[in-house]
């Protein structure tokens, strides 16, 4: 009952936060193997990406894409970032994770779905990389972010 909660609570704080997709992440997360996953948009190629995992203790992670192109067109986009992340545990957990992966936007639907790879290094409690990270990643996109059927002629 107290993850659904969590959950609820976190789905609440990005739709009043203004995210601009929100979803859920599989695969793993910080040791975890689900989290709600939100972006919210800082400028035309960049973005913030936040996760909150569950499992063995709860995860944050907040990182930023500071690369988020494009990839031979309008559907498919790659994306690169580094950012902080937690375990929220015993013990407790801190440290750095980067971020690579791709995306595809479906052009009908507000929906995306990625890939993705989060290598951690961990400098609290214990000093240690963890290269693991894999994940897929569905997201519902909110707002006026997927393209109409006129774009799409075009």
């Amino acid at each position: 009952m107290k993850k659904l909660i969590i959950l609820a609570a976190f789905f609440f704080f990005f739709k009043v936060g203004f995210s601009q997709e929100v979803g859920i992440r599989f695969g793993d997360v910080l040791g975890n193997n689900i989290a709600v996953d939100g972006i919210f948009n800082t400028g035309k190629l960049n973005r913030l990406h936040a996760d909150v995992s569950f499992g063995d203790g709860v995860g944050v992670e907040l990182l930023w894409d500071f690369l988020y192109r494009p990839l031979s067109g309008e559907a498919f986009k790659w994306y690169v970032g580094a950012g902080v992340s937690t375990l929220i545990d015993d013990p407790f957990w801190l440290g750095v994770s980067g971020e690579a992966g791709l995306e595809y936007r479906f052009n009908k639907i507000p929906l995306s779905l990625s890939a993705d790879w989060r290598p951690t290094f961990y400098f609290i409690e214990d000093t240690d990389f963890r290269s693991g990270g894999f994940g897929i990643n569905a997201r519902w996109i909110f707002g006026s972010s997927t393209a109409s059927s006129t774009d799409v002629d075009k």
